[in-house]
């Protein structure tokens, strides 16, 4: 199991509807992100810098298959393109990130 941490901007006048998409996330990117071997998918807000970070849990052998799956998925890249004007990314990004990956640098059980 990886744990995966990211970190995007929320733009302020969007954050309503980003908090309303996320209180009724449909059905079918749910079994997707879970059949895509995600686990424990959890967003968390930071206001008033309006932050949003991400973490989960990869189960899976092949990360990069499975984002290509996810990615191929049409009512993903739907839902996308409704949370995705509501977000937004960090310049510090690397080239091709949305959300900006985080090192993992401590832990604990």
């Amino acid at each position: 199991m990886e744990r995966m941490g990211m970190v995007i901007g929320v733009k302020p006048e969007k954050l309503a509807e980003y908090k309303r998409l996320h209180a009724a996330v449909w059905p079918e990117v749910l079994d997707m992100i879970r059949a895509c071997n995600i686990t424990n998918y959890t967003i968390f807000l930071r206001e008033p810098e309006n932050l949003l970070f991400g973490y989960w849990e990869y189960v899976g052998t092949d990360f990069e298959a499975d984002m290509a799956r996810m990615n191929e998925h049409e009512p993903t890249r739907r839902w996308w393109q409704l949370t995705d004007p509501c977000q937004e990314p960090l310049a510090s990004r690397a080239a091709g990130e949305q959300w900006a990956a985080m090192e993992n640098v401590f832990h604990t059980d």
